[in-house]
């Protein structure tokens, strides 16, 4: 396995403000927080993440683990905010991801403790999903393409409403599945499939917000509960109205409940 290449952009916000990096789920791109955001930008330097060969990130070459995406987070954010730190020389950032990178989000924690002041892990759990069914999911994709999962996701990833609400971003979203690379998303489907660090939660020392979509079926509220009794110091929170992609079917609800925790562990996030 190896550290694969990830790619970072810019969403907003002003460099002198705290910075918070934004993690993007399986078979998404910087858009699933598009709409979110504008309302972090006046509180937080915004960068997003895509995973390996989704967006503006390029395949993955060989396979990894969510482990080595963690990794992989460290070293983008590092070469986007140069060699230089702030007067304190801290590197450390806020950090909200979204399914996997929620998964990469406590992994980044357990790797690289002291770059992580607070994170807020969105829809997503301390271990996801049946492993064999992640790796049909690969073989699936490998054989057919994301084309052929384009239905089921979008019955996973949105509420019942949130289509007909946000017709632009949901529709943009899917085509970001369909447009991902096959052998990249077949990778992050067999990192998935290997992925468990509930024994290890005990370990994760930043505050933790454990954010769920009251409607998702894929990381439900047991799986944000487990995360908020498992780290040292966390809590849990519900979106009403979402299922699993709460940045793009609440934006507002998401980013409130976003500042209202980073905002009271945010100190010394400057770069």
């Amino acid at each position: 396995m190896t550290v694969p290449r990830l790619a970072l952009r810019e969403l907003g916000g002003a460099p002198k403000l705290p910075l918070l990096v934004l993690g993007p789920s399986l078979g998404t791109s910087t858009a699933l927080w598009q709409s979110t955001a504008p309302l972090l930008a006046e509180r937080f330097r915004l960068l997003a993440l895509d995973l390996p060969g989704h967006g503006e990130a390029p395949p993955a070459t060989a396979a990894f683990s969510v482990a080595e995406l963690a990794d992989a987070v460290v070293r983008a954010v590092d070469d986007a905010i140069g060699p230089s730190a702030g007067p304190s020389g801290d590197r450390s950032y806020l950090y909200a991801g979204v399914s996997l990178g929620g998964a990469t989000g406590l992994e980044l924690m357990l790797r690289h403790g002291g770059r992580v002041r607070a994170a807020a892990i969105v829809a997503s759990g301390a271990q996801l999903g049946e492993p064999e069914g992640w790796r049909e999911r690969a073989a699936k994709v490998r054989a057919e393409s994301t084309s052929s999962i384009i239905v089921a996701s979008a019955a996973r990833w949105f509420a019942p409403t949130s289509m007909a609400e946000h017709p632009r971003l949901t529709g943009r979203l899917l085509h970001d599945l369909q447009n991902a690379d096959d052998e990249s998303y077949a990778l992050c489907c067999e990192a998935l499939a290997e992925y468990d660090v509930r024994d290890g939660l005990g370990a994760v020392t930043p505050p933790v917000l454990a954010l769920w979509g009251r409607l998702d079926v894929v990381a439900p509220e047991a799986k944000a509960a487990e995360i908020a009794a498992g780290v040292a110091d966390g809590r849990a929170a519900v979106i009403e109205g979402a299922a699993h992609l709460p940045p793009a079917e609440q934006p507002a609800a998401t980013a409130a409940a976003l500042i209202d925790f980073f905002e009271h562990n945010s100190e010394g996030t400057t770069p």
